[in-house]
């Protein structure tokens, strides 16, 4: 049997298609329906459905009104305040081309997507870097003073158009323009069922900032389609505090990144959650001593999805098909997934590349001015990802980590998800991150550096790896450190653990 499984045809898109008006179908039947709650420590600004989407349209007018035209693309360049998705969506409404980006990137970092993209317009929000142009530009102001105009008119039209551009960082770190049609939306229902069974009376509260992808799209774009209501705690609020927001706005459904989930468990105490009835989980690979830990604290299971800001997620565990022990679960309803080697699909069972068909809905149009990296990443009909699983019989599919993460002991292939989840295990041990490092000409050997309260003996480490290692996966050092090296979303950074310990010797 080989490693491919197909789970019926997407649903075909309609057309004409946009992909605001997709996000905002609801509005008119529940205009007094809290759309969004955005949660304080003393107090929530509520905003309906009606609000929600008069505010929308509104900035999709003034922006017209300034000259911008179908096509035009947008820098954004706002922070974590209400006015990211509503600019966002406001383009979107009137054929403009968002590209939201963090509001942590330095100056160097966006003149680089200004060369790339090209943008028309930049809307900048105060404090936010952002280097010397002659680029049309609106600040946060003008574009609040857009909400209370007369509502544009939705542009309709090919579902597979260019809708918006997402930066990743990519495999090999250097930033990428990933282009999205908006049919991309459209593919996102696939995940309602298959990863987070959501439902319309749920109130998902997702622990990101608005200008993150992962939040946009789970956490605002999902709810609001199915016509739920979104919660997004306020910034400055902490991991530790959430729990108290949770409680008190009847939070059913929990999404964040494993490292929120971490800080929000430090402590392990119970956690009172009445209302919540599970958890989501995206962005890197939970440790399963967190997932324990969640589930002994509120008593509810976390369900993981694997993606990739070129497809978003397409493997997933959910309430109605949990994920098999230690895997991240099956390709959702509509997604053709395969376990790739040299010779196309490999048998089950045989360790590959995940790749998803081309003809997903959600998959990316391209790199934006890339064409040559575009094709790269395909191989036949298959998108390629890059990272390492395995499929068994069954669909369920176990992660591997990264190809370019994938380490050389002694001529033996080594995940350092598997290192990692033994010495994760050790009570003393926060997080741990392990890698190969090139000690002399032709030889690697396995290195782990951890955080925690306090270093720890080596041969209390070593004894560990003993006991649940084959001898050529075991680490040779180990190294207390502060912080591990994370990207501005939290994912580890294994290839930078390689200067790190260059800069100890």
């Amino acid at each position: 049997m080989m490693s491919e499984f197909n789970q019926g045809p997407p649903p075909p898109c309609p057309a004409p298609f946009n992909m605001a008006a997709h996000v905002l179908g609801r509005a008119d039947q529940m205009p007094d329906k809290v759309a969004l709650a955005v949660l304080g420590l003393s107090g929530a600004e509520r905003w309906s459905y009606g609000r929600l989407k008069e505010a929308i349209l509104g900035t999709a007018t003034g922006l017209l009104e300034t000259g911008l035209s179908r096509g035009d693309i947008v820098l954004m360049r706002l922070g974590n305040t209400v006015e990211f998705p509503v600019a966002y969506l406001a383009c979107l409404s009137v054929g403009l081309v968002p590209v939201p980006t963090s509001s942590q990137l330095t100056e160097t970092e966006v003149a680089g997507i200004l060369d790339t993209i090209r943008p028309a317009a930049i809307l900048l929000g105060d404090g936010i870097a952002c280097p010397e142009t002659g680029t049309k530009t609106l600040d946060q102001r003008t574009l609040e003073a857009m909400r209370d105009l007369p509502p544009a008119a939705y542009d309709m039209g090919d579902p597979n158009r260019l809708a918006y551009v997402i930066y990743t960082s990519g495999t090999s770190g250097v930033p990428r323009a990933v282009a999205h049609a908006h049919r991309a939306i459209w593919a996102r229902q696939m995940m309602f069922e298959g990863w987070y069974g959501l439902r319309e009376d749920d109130r998902l509260l997702h622990a990101g900032a608005f200008n993150w992808t992962y939040t946009l799209g789970t956490g605002l774009m999902d709810p609001w389609t199915i016509g739920a209501t979104a919660l997004i705690p306020q910034p400055g609020v902490t991991p530790e505090q959430l729990p108290l927001l949770m409680k008190r706005h009847d939070a059913t459904i929990f999404a964040a990144a494993p490292g929120v989930f971490r800080k929000f468990l430090r402590d392990g105490a119970p956690i009172s959650l009445p209302k919540l009835r599970h958890a989501l989980s995206a962005g890197e690979k939970m440790p399963d001593r967190v997932r324990t830990a969640w589930m002994a604290a509120t008593g509810t299971e976390v369900y993981e999805a694997y993606g990739m800001s070129e497809c978003s997620t397409f493997i997933s565990g959910s309430p109605s098909g949990p994920a098999a022990a230690g895997t991240l679960g099956r390709p959702q309803a509509g997604r053709r997934v395969a376990i790739l080697g040299d010779d196309g699909p490999v048998q089950a069972g045989a360790e590959g590349t995940i790749a998803i068909h081309r003809d997903d809905p959600g998959l990316m149009l391209g790199y934006l001015h890339a064409e040559d990296d575009t094709a790269a990443r395909f191989c036949g009909d298959w998108f390629v990802t890059g990272d390492l699983g395995v499929m068994d019989a069954d669909g369920q599919v176990t992660y591997l980590g990264r190809a370019d993460d994938m380490m050389n002991a002694g001529g033996y292939r080594v995940s350092p998800l598997e290192v990692e989840a033994v010495l994760n295990a050790h009570p003393g041990i926060t997080q741990a991150a392990v890698t190969d490092i090139e000690v002399k000409q032709d030889a690697r050997l396995i290195m782990a550096f951890y955080t925690g309260p306090a270093p720890l003996p080596a041969d209390e480490l070593d004894a560990l790896a003993a006991d649940k290692l084959a001898a050529y996966k075991r680490p040779r050092g180990y190294y207390h450190l502060d912080s591990l090296p994370t990207g501005a979303n939290g994912k580890l950074l294994r290839r930078k653990l390689r200067p790190i310990y260059e800069s100890l010797q």
